[in-house]
């Protein structure tokens, strides 16, 4: 019976995973890996092969910016010769008028259709045509192989931000260009530029050059941003439809401030002095509608200071946003959220909202993040409404970097770009937050189907940049225990290397490469398991399947350390202080040899090799068909021996796939 049983579960999942894929890939092989997946898309047999010539019909006002994008990506598929102002034979036709009809009012919704004529492009704005050129790119793949479809599209939310801190750990202007071109590609629309902080001022002040000065500076000595480049960064935005979103900290965060003028901001020469440089940058780059005036993580001792600041900021022809929670805001300032669970922001909120809780990648493992952005619902809600405008994906790891490409081999920005990207045009989610897979049928198969789409993404656009992700839904894992360790984390089973636990409670199954027993946020983030006991151990069982016998690179890691966290180095001889280990085939795989082992936290000190996305693999010995892996995972108080080295019981086991 319970064998019938057994059966019976796999065929339902089978079948609700077969009817979640096919729509997207069994009608042809022509058909792409769209991202984000549009509303609406209803595929057809056949497809349309862009030629050597191509002719352009355009209705309506379409900007140059528009066309040049169209160049852009005809160029791609090798087309060398394109007429604009056809009226017949088009094999790209755009029309764009207000009168064009859609399901949204939003002027980023469009429609295309593909057949044996070419492609058909109705937008009722020339951001709608920039969106539609975008799905036009993936359609087209690499060699302008259009497959026959009807797609309508329109976003969830008006605000999809991404935020980057160049105050902390400053990035070259080729960096963010790169980052901004693909927020474009994948419909982001928000670029929120975090450029003051303590340790460093980094947008040049011509009335007060000494700003950004390297004396000022803490780390990244001398290294700021010229008014060329700012200017060249809102154009950048610009040109892809992206608003550039400044931040000014104020009256926190404002060490490089304070050491300059030796005085503190909320004194009543450092609010002159202030208003000076808010007033400065208006007018040195006028026509932003926005600027973000921080007011968190600071005691606000003159509390006429953001009042004051708001209003100044509103008669330089800026509204104002702010961190909720923080200062003593004004109702109209926008609120981003930071702190907190899940919150349900309605059409009757006092003000309007911006979502960064939990949006954070540099408190993230990195294969957690796909994970937890993809079934993230942003505000609360399925999709925006008077108030909730929308959120904001944010990178600012506190701690210094070695090299400036570090933040994308430690944080997994791109895998997470492009899943909040998906999320935050599609909407939908969940309201409560986690952090593993999905196991329900329905969850698994969703989880699944988009990480075919990311992963094929990596490996068409992705070649040449740091993506540190691969794919995690395959790898199973049946969870047992708990031991009781009685605070001996070294005690061990008589039969743990061979999988031998026969006579243990089997707590459950679970997928993905990164599993979290019990998160650093266990109050509203949820782990594999919903009441973990202290000084207990867990073990974790799953298989590798191998063609060949030989040697095979894995992600192994025990303990993500937050990239904001002065977090100490693992101990030499060991993967974690909690004595965790692992083996595969009874043989164990040994920690790697740190190279700073031990090492006390300091946020000046940075990380090298302590998590597995930023070192080299392990390299495990496999032999021919299934290999057997075995994961211990002791754990004595359910809390961190400080602040600064917080408990997120969790492991991570991932064969590395050949791309």
């Amino acid at each position: 019976m319970q064998q019938t049983v057994t059966i019976i579960k796999f065929l339902q999942r089978l079948i609700i995973m077969i009817m979640m894929i096919t729509p997207l890939y069994c009608m042809s092989e022509t058909i792409r890996p769209l991202l984000p997946m549009p509303r609406s898309v209803t595929w057809k047999v056949g497809y349309y092969q862009v030629k050597d010539v191509v002719r352009v019909g355009i209705k309506g006002e379409v900007s140059t910016l528009e066309k040049q994008t169209l160049v852009g990506l005809l160029k791609d598929w090798n087309v060398s010769q394109i007429d604009f102002g056809s009226e017949k034979n088009t094999a790209i036709a755009i029309n764009c008028s207000k009168k064009v009809k859609l399901p949204s009012p939003s002027l980023e919704g469009y429609r295309i259709v593909v057949d044996k004529g070419g492609a058909y492009i109705e937008a009722r704005d020339s951001k709608g045509v920039f969106y539609a050129l975008q799905t036009l790119r993936q359609l087209g793949g690499s060699d302008g192989r259009l497959p026959y479809c009807s797609i309508t599209d329109f976003p969830s939310f008006r605000w999809r931000g991404y935020l980057v801190d160049v105050g902390r750990n400053f990035q070259h202007m080729d960096m963010l260009k790169e980052q901004i071109n693909q927020m474009g590609r994948y419909k982001l629309n928000v670029f929120h530029f975090h450029f003051t902080e303590d340790i460093a001022w980094r947008l040049i002040s011509k009335k007060y050059p000494g700003l950004t000065d390297s004396s000022n500076m803490d780390r990244w000595k001398g290294k700021y941003y010229t008014v060329e480049d700012m200017q060249e960064l809102i154009r950048y935005c610009h040109d892809r439809h992206i608003q550039l979103v400044p931040e000014i900290d104020m009256p926190g965060h404002s060490a490089a401030f304070r050491r300059y003028f030796k005085i503190d901001m909320q004194s009543d020469s450092g609010l002159t002095f202030i208003k000076e440089l808010v007033k400065e940058f208006a007018t040195t780059y006028p026509g932003l509608p926005y600027l973000h005036i921080g007011g968190d993580e600071v005691k606000i001792h003159n509390q006429e200071f953001l009042p004051m600041m708001t209003r100044w900021t509103e008669s330089l022809g800026m509204k104002t946003i702010g961190w909720e929670p923080g200062g003593n805001l004004q109702p109209q300032t926008i609120r981003q959220l930071w702190m907190g669970g899940p919150q349900a922001v309605t059409a009757g909120f006092p003000y309007s909202v911006i979502d960064s809780k939990h949006l954070y990648i540099n408190h993230m493992d990195p294969l957690e993040t796909v994970t937890t952005l993809f079934y993230r619902q942003l505000g609360g809600q399925s999709s925006e409404n008077k108030k909730l405008m929308g959120a904001t994906l944010c990178s600012w790891p506190d701690r210094a970097i070695a090299n400036q490409s570090d933040i994308f081999r430690q944080n997994g920005v791109y895998p997470a770009l492009l899943t909040f990207a998906e999320r935050s045009w599609r909407g939908g989610g969940d309201f409560e937050w986690r952090s593993n897979i999905k196991t329900d049928a329905k969850g698994l198969a969703e989880f699944t189907e988009f990480e075919e789409r990311l992963i094929q993404h990596k490996q068409l656009y992705f070649k040449n940049l740091i993506f540190p992700y691969y794919r995690q839904n395959r790898q199973k894992w049946v969870l047992y225990g708990p031991v009781e360790n009685k605070g001996d984390l070294t005690m061990a089973l008589s039969n743990e290397a061979s999988a031998d636990f026969h006579a243990l409670k089997k707590i459950g199954e679970y997928y993905g490469g990164t599993v979290v027993l019990r998160h650093w946020w266990s109050d509203i983030v949820k782990g594999a398991i919903d009441r973990p006991l202290e000084n207990s151990t867990v073990y974790a069982v799953s298989k590798v399947w191998s063609e060949n016998d030989g040697n095979k690179g894995f992600w192994i890691g025990f303990n993500d350390l937050s990239r904001s966290y002065a977090s100490d180095s693992p101990n030499l001889g060991t993967w974690d202080d909690r004595m965790s280990k692992l083996w595969v085939n009874g043989n164990e795989v040994l920690p790697p040899n740190w190279r700073h082992p031990g090492k006390k936290g300091n946020l000046e000190f940075p990380l090298v090799d302590e998590g597995y996305s930023y070192r080299s693999p392990s390299i495990v010995p496999l032999q021919k068909g299934w290999n057997t892996i075995v994961v211990k995972l002791p754990v004595g108080r359910l809390k961190g021996k400080d602040w600064q080295n917080p408990l997120k019981w969790m492991f991570t086991c991932l064969p590395i796939e050949d791309e």
